[in-house]
């Protein structure tokens, strides 16, 4: 029987089509036939209708139809797909006719008229298979029922009615599950009922039913799965399981590709891993039933042979074709039969057919993401290959694996993909992976019993003295025969010895912790740290060296244990020695080392540990924990650990819980501890832009000479950058700092102290903005000290921080006020006013106002001598001191924005500054004022005083402004307190540029601040002139004293 039995027929998967002969085209040497043939075939577009064309020879003889019997044979006969698709009778032209009707011009109408000649043929088809049909009865005609029904469902694909066709393949489908099943004709049942099965899953999938087409598929195999027929070629039932589910899975993954949308849950992969399935199930039942003796013959004749080469129907055996009775008519052709199927099944390469199906299921899991069902697939293609005897492939699936199977903890699992991983590396006699895999197989993440563990460690240390170790259990007996050779060839060839595994990757049966005893260590203070072992062999073992590797090499000589044995003593039953480990104990070993002073700063970190098992005479392994230690198991371990809350044993006081030792694999060098004081001087808060001092007292402590001392001092770094850009330092108080100054001094030599001795330092700061800063001074030394007996230079420091907070010395306020200290919004061209300063000292200490000075701009002229009138006086915290200046202000038209007054320039210092500090100049921008122009200006004189009954003169003097000759009323409105003489209503004219004064004698009545008479001035050419401008450039009341008698004042002179 041919392996290839279970396939399905080519003409049952492809799409059934119109089949079109054309002959008498000569497509090979004629070049408008060869035309003729790509206008039909080639570039069909989907629009195009459904024919599939082919060219036969003039002279070709097509088949004849078989005699029709109303007596069934079977189900459906081997040549009826094939002689409806590829020799279907439907009508064929010659090329003659083609050319005659212009086929050039016409071929797509020649080509719908041959669709529907075919379309005309399968109608008559049917109905003539119907009419056929309704002679028969299911009492002799069972078969003949099934076989109608699926010609109909066939010719009705072929002509494209593809919802007629699903219904009566469904008909034919279960018109085979009434039939009776007998063991002689259950193969052709299942046969048959796998043809309709596929064709109706088919369709469905076609008609984007999946649903539809998964239930038929499952509907299909409960009906079918136990009918298995005869217990001796019960393999071929699996077989037949397996395509049915790798077939669906076929149509599953072409209906993904066409459009249709899979889910984690229902996608091929698990139809192809359930293909697999059976498939091993066929391969177990073979062996068990082909298991025949060497000397058991193929038999000859051959049963399975047939006249045509094939079966005439399909289902049946070849040697009994044709027969329906269920009584075996030859009993003994009938076990030569099968005993032929069992030999021929016995070549079959299984491990190939499940190896192909398990890796169409992986790709499909991998396709949906569902890494649980890929890796489990992928341990089932391992062990298959390893079963096909390819270790090579096998051991690189189960590898992979691994680690998916660790980081998740699945132990059981593991140690099987390990114990298969070990046959496989003992197999090819691979050196390293036998050794790596026996270390895990020895391990916390092995379940192996412990007489297994034995085993494994017996056969680790007789590879380690160069020894070929012992077959695994269950082993090919070739197989471990070629393996011995291989092992001895291993000990014969000459090479390197020393095998190094990093254990990051993997579980071994030794545990590695390193722990540094504290997160930092002094320079002067010996490194120390411990490294802890623990072994989950059966039996204690001997390591035979121990290194640890830091990040800086010069360190490694130091922590190095190393003990000499012979190699038969690795398993003896000693305790003593460091390097012993006993199961199931912690093994503690400690180190310590002098740090160099140049890490002073830096990290300490282990990069590696590395433990030898075995020695140079044989074999070494070396196992490497990366970093501090741990395996692929430790982090999970740990977490668990730390959410358990069952309670430890109690230990020894020399013991230690594993579980309780936490991996520190880094420490920080640090510097020896200083033995000085560092004591900041100074008075805050800082004043802006002074030349703050800041003095800094170091006393040493130490009890010999420190040397090279040095000072760093300034703004810490790592503030604001606009602080950095604002602040500067110096040491040199009497130069006031600028921009080219620096925010931080470093590393200014002091010199050397004796013990107790102290210096001082005072360093200078100079704020340009307010706010908080923090300054640190750093101070640095050199001192000798001894370590372990060990003489170093230690380089130590000691650094203090303070904060500063920067405020403005002083608070000045700026106002232009009239000459009667009125307060201005704006002021007039050419009309004195005043400008009044307040400074008031918002310092906590007393200020120093050395000068004084105002800078005018050049739109502003002064009205007299401008002089300090504040210099030297001293401001207490409040105090305020004020200055007042007569200013005028020439007319410059219209200034959007006002007229710039100047500058304000105050210079100060602290009362408390010593004389060589410098003073410092706060220069205030004066305030723009807005500038008006009036057409006249009115001016008094007049005393300061009157006295009652005496006469008092007064003044007015009109000064026109304006380049136009101003017509002016003038009158004055009397007052009880005056009597007075002079025009009380006058009219005059006043030229360009001009001043006219006028004269009244006022008459004081009353004693006390009396109204003067009042002054009306109306322009004509300004009536917006009002008498309350006038007021401002004019008093209007005066103080009058009483009338005094002449001794009273001669006396008052007197005193």
């Amino acid at each position: 029987m041919s392996p290839t039995q279970w396939d399905f027929p080519v003409e049952l998967c492809c799409r059934p089509m119109a089949f079109v002969t054309l002959t008498g085209l000569d497509v090979v040497y004629n070049a408008v036939h060869r035309a003729v043939w790509d206008a039909f075939c080639a570039n069909r577009r989907a629009d195009r209708v459904p024919i599939s064309f082919k060219v036969l020879p003039g002279d070709h003889e097509y088949p004849k139809c078989r005699p029709k019997v109303m007596t069934p044979l079977s189900l459906l006969g081997f040549y009826f797909q094939g002689s409806k698709i590829l020799f279907l009778k439907t009508v064929w032209f010659n090329v003659t006719l083609i050319f005659e009707c212009w086929f050039f011009l016409i071929f797509n109408r020649l080509e719908n008229a041959f669709y529907e000649h075919a379309q005309t043929y399968y109608y008559t088809e049917i109905r003539r298979v119907k009419s056929h049909k309704e002679f028969l009865n299911k009492t002799t005609h069972q078969l003949l029922f099934v076989r109608h029904q699926f010609k109909i469902a066939f010719f009705s694909e072929l002509k494209q009615d593809t919802q007629n066709a699903l219904k009566n393949y469904r008909t034919a489908y279960n018109l085979v599950h009434e039939l009776r099943a007998h063991e002689t004709n259950i193969l052709e049942i299942k046969t048959m009922a796998g043809f309709i099965n596929y064709k109706i899953c088919r369709l469905c999938f076609q008609h984007n039913t999946p649903l539809d087409a998964i239930a038929q598929f499952r509907k299909h195999i409960d009906l079918c799965k136990k009918k298995i027929g005869s217990a001796e070629l019960s393999f071929e039932h699996a077989a037949w399981m397996s395509k049915q589910f790798q077939a669906f899975g076929d149509l599953f993954d072409e209906a993904i590709k066409l459009g249709l949308t899979a889910i984690q849950t229902q996608n091929p992969g698990f139809y192809y891993q359930q293909a697999a399935y059976y498939a091993q199930e066929r391969k177990q039942l073979a062996k068990a039933l082909c298991n025949h003796e060497a000397s058991v013959m193929y038999p000859n004749p051959d049963p399975l042979e047939t006249q045509t080469g094939v079966l005439d129907f399909y289902g049946q055996r070849s040697w009994r074709q044709g027969i329906l009775s269920f009584d075996l008519s030859d009993p003994e052709k009938e076990k030569v039969g099968i005993l032929a199927i069992q030999l021929k099944e016995r070549n079959v390469v299984h491990s190939e057919i499940i190896i192909t199906l398990l890796s169409n299921a992986v790709a499909q899991f991998k396709k949906y993401k569902c890494p649980r069902m890929k890796s489990h697939l992928m341990v089932q293609m391992g062990e298959e290959y390893y079963y096909a005897k390819d270790y090579t492939k096998a051991l690189k699936l189960l590898d992979y694996v691994m680690c998916d199977y660790r980081s998740e903890g699945w132990w059981t699992l593991l140690t099987s993909i390990l114990t298969t991983a070990l046959k496989c590396s003992y197999l090819m006699a691979q050196l390293k992976d036998y050794i790596t895999y026996s270390l895990e197989l020895l391990g916390r993440a092995s379940t192996l019993k412990d007489d297994q563990k034995s085993r494994i460690e017996k056969n680790l240390i007789n590879v380690l003295m160069n020894e070929s170790p012992d077959p695994e259990p269950d082993c090919d007996i070739l197989a471990v025969k070629t393996a011995q050779k291989l092992w001895s060839d291993r000990v014969s060839l000459a090479g390197s010895n020393i095998f190094t595994i990093g254990v990051q990757d993997f579980v071994p049966f030794v545990q590695c912790k390193a722990k540094f005893h504290a997160p930092s260590f002094h320079v002067d203070v010996p490194v120390q740290f411990d490294v802890y072992l623990k072994a989950d062999c059966p039996h204690p073992i001997r390591f035979s060296k121990l290194c640890v590797s830091f990040n800086n090499q010069e360190y490694n000589q130091f922590c190095v244990i190393e003990e000499a044995s012979k190699a038969s003593e690795v398993l003896e039953n000693l305790t003593q020695g460091k390097m012993c480990l006993v199961p199931g104990k912690t093994r503690k070993l400690s180190f310590k080392f002098v740090a160099k002073t140049e890490d002073v700063g830096k990290k300490i970190e282990i990069t590696s540990v590395d433990l030898a098992l075995g020695n140079e005479t044989g074999r070494c392994v070396v196992l490497n924990w990366q970093g501090g230690g741990g395996d692929a198991a430790s982090s999970q371990e740990a977490l668990q650990a730390a959410r358990s809350f069952k309670r430890r044993p109690k230990l020894p006081d020399s013991e230690v819980h594993w579980d309780s030792i936490i991996i520190q694999a880094s420490t920080m060098i640090i510097s020896r501890v200083p033995n000085i004081s560092v004591h900041l001087h100074h008075e805050p808060p800082a004043l802006t832009n002074e030349m703050y001092c800041l003095v800094v007292t170091v006393q040493s402590h130490e009890k010999t000479q420190i040397r090279d001392v040095k000072l760093t001092a300034g703004l810490k770094p790592g503030q604001d950058a606009n602080l950095t850009q604002k602040t500067h330092v110096t040491l040199h108080g009497s130069e006031l700092c600028d921009e080219s100054y620096p925010a931080l001094l470093t590393d200014i030599p002091v010199g050397d102290l004796q013990p107790g001795e102290q210096l001082e330092k005072m360093m200078y700061v100079r704020c340009g903005t307010v706010g908080s800063r923090m300054f640190l001074v750093y101070v640095s030394y050199l001192i000798n000290t001894t370590v372990e007996e060990k003489e170093i230079v230690c380089k130590c420091h000691k650094d203090e921080t303070v904060t500063i907070e920067t405020v403005f010395p002083f608070d000045v306020a700026v106002k232009f006020v009239s000459t009667k200290f009125e307060h201005l919004e704006r002021v007039y061209a050419d009309i004195p006013f005043l400008l009044m300063t307040d400074l008031l000292s918002a310092s906590p200490w007393a200020l120093t106002i050395v000068s004084s000075e105002l800078q005018l701009a050049p739109s502003m002229t002064a009205s007299d001598q401008l002089e300090s009138q504040v210099d030297k006086v001293v401001l207490q915290t409040g105090e305020s001191a004020s200055e007042c200046f007569c200013l005028r202000c020439p007319s410059v038209g219209n200034v959007e924005g006002g007229v710039a007054t100047g500058h304000y320039i105050i210079s100060w210092k602290r009362a408390s500054a010593m004389d060589d500090i410098p003073v410092i100049s706060t220069v205030i921008t004066l305030p723009h004022v807005i500038v008006e122009n009036i057409p006249l200006h009115v001016n008094a004189e007049l005393p300061s005083f009157g006295r009652v009954r005496e006469s008092l003169p007064v003044k007015y003097h009109l000064q026109n402004k304006t380049h136009l000759v101003q017509d002016v009323e003038i009158s004055v409105e009397p007052s009880d307190a005056f009597m007075f003489s002079g025009l009380k209503q006058i009219r005059l004219r006043i030229l360009p540029g001009t001043e006219q004064e006028m004269l009244y004698n006022f008459y004081p009545l009353m004693a006390g601040y009396q109204q003067l008479p009042s002054l009306s001035i109306h322009l004509l050419r300004f009536p917006n002139f009002t008498n309350q401008l006038l007021k401002r450039f004019i008093p209007t009341s005066i103080f009058v004293k009483p009338q005094g008698r002449l001794m009273d004042d001669t006396s008052i002179a007197a005193a």
